[in-house]
Order: C-alpha cells, then sequence, then structure tokens
C-alpha cells in the first residue's frame, strides 16, 4: 500500500505547539483598554464668561475611544488615540501610581474639521484638552477633567485577630 505522507509525527506536534503559542499570546491591550471616564468638558472662550458644564462619558476599547459627546455633536465616531507616556512612580505615600499621557485626533475630510485631544490619567484621574479646528481655525476649546467609572477601588481591611491586639493595662498577680 502506498500512503502519502505530508508531515512527520514530530513535524506535527511542533506544528501544533507553535499554534497554540500564537494563540495563547494573542498581543497586550494598552492600559486604557475597556476603561470608561465620567468627564467634564468646560467650553473656554476668549471673550465672555464660561458656559455652563458638560458632563461627557468616554470610552476606550482597541486603541480607539469614544466620547458621546463629541459623537452628538460634532459626528466623530472612533477617535484613534496613542500613549506618548506610559510611567509607573511611587509617590509621596509610597504608593505605586500610573500616568499616561495620551495624545488623539482625527480628522472629517468632507467638512475638513479635525478634534485633537491631549490629556493625562494618573490612575482613576483625568485632566487635558479638546480642540476642534475647520480649516485649521480654532472652532471650540475645552478644559476635560474626570474620573473614572468604577472610581478607586477599595482598600481591603485587614482582619484583627484577637490575640494581637495591645492590652491598654495588664494585671499583676502578686
Amino acid at each position: 500500500m502506498n500512503r502519502l505522507k505530508l508531515f512527520s509525527f514530530p513535524q506535527f506536534v511542533t506544528a501544533a505547539a507553535v499554534v497554540v503559542l500564537l494563540l495563547a499570546f494573542k498581543g497586550d491591550k494598552d492600559a486604557l483598554h475597556k476603561r470608561i471616564f465620567f468627564v467634564n468638558l468646560t467650553e473656554i472662550k476668549d471673550s465672555g464668561p464660561v458656559k455652563k458644564t458638560i458632563f461627557d462619558e468616554v470610552e476606550f476599547k482597541d486603541g480607539k475611544m469614544f466620547s458621546e459627546y463629541l459623537f452628538d455633536k460634532f459626528n466623530y465616531k472612533w477617535i484613534r488615540y496613542r500613549i506618548n507616556k506610559d510611567t509607573v512612580y511611587v509617590d509621596s505615600t509610597n504608593t505605586k501610581v500610573r500616568r499616561l499621557d495620551v495624545e488623539a485626533s482625527h480628522t472629517d475630510d468632507e467638512t475638513d474639521q479635525t478634534v485633537t485631544i491631549n490629556f493625562t490619567t494618573v490612575e482613576w484621574d483625568l485632566e487635558g484638552t479638546v480642540k476642534i479646528t475647520k480649516k485649521d481655525k480654532l472652532k471650540k476649546y475645552f478644559d476635560m477633567t474626570g474620573f473614572e467609572k468604577g472610581g478607586k477601588p477599595k482598600k481591603e481591611k485587614k482582619k484583627k485577630n484577637p490575640n494581637d491586639t495591645i492590652p491598654l493595662f495588664e494585671l499583676k498577680k502578686e
């Protein structure tokens, strides 16, 4: 009987192992992936007082961000962002803090309108600016501040062991 042999057993095992490893390590998502922030947008104008603050929700997913306000008012859907700086440092309370400097921009070719968003996140807080230009002239400028939807996670309290308590006074037997 004449059999056609495409792969030997060791070649098949090696190929299967490579496929499993490739599927296991698809790639890491960035630090903002699947995070949602509640944001206040305050419009800044050259003349006159500041208008009321606009509440917005900003969602991050797969290297893109979505702002409900920018979608409703300016028809911007998912905007690509880039993390320019990702640092971790220890603050004065000996707590590790992660800081991200992020830049996002998108140009609508039909209207020649561009949105540029620069912001910094420090753990659960977000602060930055939003600029909207039309034909390279400033149309709107917003200050952006906010916090993550879930908020700062609560610290776990240590359970007290009754044997670890310090007595207020001791009874001495004489």
